[in-house]
Parts: structure tokens; C-alpha cells; sequence
């Protein structure tokens, strides 16, 4: 980055609530110089797709598998929007299978889960070209310059101005700013970024702006749900032993089978080349610390293959897997805002020209995509410039 530039706005954050709020506000705007940082390869967030390179052809959504709506008919703003998406074909109707497994693989095909309240909607593309067809919508992504792989690691109000640093050393410099993610605004900044003060503290000290203020004692009070996602790459003449023919395939567990087995959700994603590679997502709190201390990686994967085949022993629907295929581990430190939402009221500070969007705040949706989304809708009403 030159540091002789200066943008009209920088976002923060690569996710759909970025991506949407970018689309939505430079729709309208004459804004003229923008750029969005992002500190993966990729748009996506957690609503993203791992496309390997140590195992070239795959493209798993590694994050949200969909989009679970459920407000749309209550909110006009959001029902919209997802209206406009389903017009522009990026997003259809998911009429995929959704299983419930309780004890002895009971099953059940009616649930309701936080993931399945409403309606679901499945992307065309995967997760992460979903965030990308929705920059390039309205022809904005030449307007936009975009910096993957850079995490910023400390922010600076001065003279009107923001001043961002990434952790190699690069200056950003802007009139305004918009945080899709609240990583510089929390607490857990202190040990992720190993730094010694919340960066948007030591931006804006306390008593300066009410808002701030009240912003970061709410976000003081949020907590994450720490979660694993085990990507695995089955071999070529891996199936379901049944004829089920739609791209993805979800399987939730019970409590009781959770705890068994530590696994939250099991998806299954049709490939292009009709492999089946699936997503296994855990959230135990045990299972992730111990796969964080292991000294032996493939030790731990050989007890996800066994959890899996013992969880699907006898199911009439999944074969076993084999030692050999192969798989990835992806550790999520804060995949899910829970506990304390942020109120929508705090999510523009005029006096210090920053706007905030995500699915932390308080709003249908907490936690989800919807949240995101709708967040990020409400902000373009609120930020003007």
C-alpha cells in the first residue's frame, strides 16, 4: 500500500456483511476511492469456500453452507434483498435433505435448528463467489480495490482521519471506515493480535463519544463459540449408498449424540466432478482444546474417521469412511457471536466518521448470515457521507 493514498472509505472485513453494505451503498453513491482489506485470500468470512491446493479440483464451504432466513416476510428491507438476490439468480430455494439424528440414528426429516428456522436458500456458486457476484453486481468491483492477506492490527484517528496499520507495516489512510468485523473492537484482539490495548480503544479513549463508549461496553459483555471444521476429501468411488442426486445433503445431531461423537452437523457437498466431499463441523469445547494441545495431528484425525463411522454404523443412507481418505483441519477461535448482542442504535458514530455491520448485532439473525446481512442493509441507511 502506498501511504500517499487516501481513501473516501475503507472496509474492514471480507464477509457477506461487507460485501452486501459495499454493493448496496456505492450503488448510490459518488464515493470515489474505496478499498475493502480482508485478512484471508479470499471474500467469504465464515460464509466461505476452501478451495485447496494441496488438493486441487475441490471446493468446499467450509463455513455457512446457505443462507438461513428467517424474517424475511417481516422485514421489507430484507425481503428485499433476498428477492433481489433470487432475481439475479445468484441464490435459489434449497431443497436439500435436512436429517436429524438421534440415538441408534433415529431420523428425523421435519426440524428446526438455528440453522434451519425459516427458509434456506442455496447459493449458484459457491459461498465465497456468492460474496464476489454481489460486489460485482452493480459493476462496483473495478471501483474498489481489494488487500487480501492483510490483517490490520491497529487504528489511529487523527485530524479527521483514519489511519490504519497492518501487521506488516502497511498505512491506510481514510475519511471514513466501516468494521464488518468486531476482531479490532473486542477483547480477544488482545491475545490474537498479541497487543496490549482493544485497537478502537486507543483510538477513540473513553468519554470522547457516548456511542463508542457503549458500543465497547456491550462487545465487552459477547462471547464465541470456538468451533473445528474437518474438510474431508473422499476418494473417487466414495458415494451415498442410496440415489440421493442434490448438491448438498445436511445431517444434525441431538445433544445427546453431540456430546457422543463431537459433532454438531455433518454436510455433504456434491462436487462439479461428482465427488463427495464432507463437511464435519464440531463445536466441543474439549475435542477443540485437545486437538489444540496434540502433539500427534494424525492421531486426531484418525479419531475423526472412527467418531464418523461409529456416528453412521448401519445408517441407510452413508457408507463408512476408510483410513485413506484424506482431510483437513480448519480452526475457527471465534466462529459465532453469542451471549450479548450489540444494539442496532450503536452502529454509527458521526463525530468519528466509523460505521459497524456484522451478525454480532442485535437484530434477527444474531449470529447467522441473515444477521449479517441485515445489519449491513440497515447501516447504508444510516451512513451518510
Amino acid at each position: 500500500m502506498k501511504s500517499d493514498i487516501t481513501y473516501d472509505l475503507l472496509i474492514i472485513g471480507g464477509g457477506i456483511s461487507a460485501c452486501v453494505f459495499a454493493s448496496k451503498y456505492l450503488k448510490n453513491k459518488n464515493t470515489k476511492k474505496v478499498a475493502l482489506i480482508e485478512a484471508g485470500r479470499r471474500l467469504g468470512g465464515r460464509s466461505s469456500t476452501r478451495i485447496s491446493k494441496r488438493f486441487k479440483g475441490w471446493k468446499l464451504n467450509h463455513g455457512s453452507p446457505n443462507i438461513n432466513i428467517y424474517n424475511r416476510n417481516k422485514n421489507l428491507l430484507l425481503k428485499s434483498y433476498i428477492d433481489e438476490l433470487l432475481d439475479n439468480e445468484f441464490i435459489k430455494n434449497d431443497d436439500s435433505e435436512l436429517i436429524l439424528l438421534g440415538e441408534e440414528s433415529d431420523l428425523e426429516t421435519n426440524i428446526e435448528s438455528e440453522f434451519s428456522f425459516g427458509l434456506n436458500y442455496q447459493s449458484l456458486f459457491s459461498m465465497s463467489q456468492l460474496s464476489q457476484k454481489i460486489i460485482e453486481s452493480n459493476n462496483l468491483h473495478d471501483v474498489i480495490d481489494f488487500y487480501f492477506g492483510t490483517l490490520i492490527v491497529d487504528l489511529e484517528f487523527n485530524n479527521k482521519e483514519w489511519i490504519l496499520t497492518s501487521n506488516n507495516g502497511d498505512k491506510f489512510k481514510s475519511k471514513y471506515l466501516v468494521c464488518s468485523t468486531n476482531l479490532l473492537l473486542h477483547k480477544r484482539s488482545l491475545k490474537i493480535l498479541n497487543i496490549n490495548q482493544i485497537p478502537l480503544r486507543k483510538a477513540i479513549p473513553k468519554n470522547k463519544d457516548k456511542t463508542i463508549d457503549l458500543l465497547l461496553n456491550f462487545l465487552n459483555k459477547q462471547s464465541f463459540i470456538p468451533r473445528l471444521t474437518y474438510l474431508i476429501y473422499t476418494n473417487q468411488n466414495y458415494n451415498y449408498k442410496d440415489c440421493y442426486l442434490k448438491k448438498n445433503r445436511y445431517f444434525y445431531l441431538k445433544k445427546n449424540l453431540e456430546n457422543k461423537h463431537k459433532f454438531e452437523r455433518v454436510i455433504f457437498q456434491l462436487q462439479d466432478d461428482n465427488k463427495l466431499g464432507i463437511v464435519v463441523h464440531s463445536r466441543n469445547i474439549d475435542f477443540f482444546n485437545s486437538y489444540t494441545n496434540t502433539k500427534d495431528e494424525d492421531v486426531f484425525k484418525q479419531k475423526i474417521f472412527t467418531n464418523f463411522n461409529e456416528l453412521f454404523e448401519g445408517n441407510s443412507f452413508i457408507n463408512q469412511l476408510n483410513f485413506n481418505e484424506k482431510i483437513s483441519i480448519m480452526k475457527w477461535r471465534a466462529s459465532q457471536p453469542s451471549g450479548c448482542a450489540v444494539p442496532l442504535s450503536l452502529q454509527f458514530s458521526r463525530k468519528y466518521r466509523i460505521g459497524f455491520c456484522g451478525d454480532w448485532f442485535q437484530c434477527e439473525g444474531f449470529g447467522r448470515i441473515e444477521g449479517a446481512i441485515l445489519s449491513a442493509l440497515i447501516l447504508v441507511n444510516k451512513f451518510k457521507i
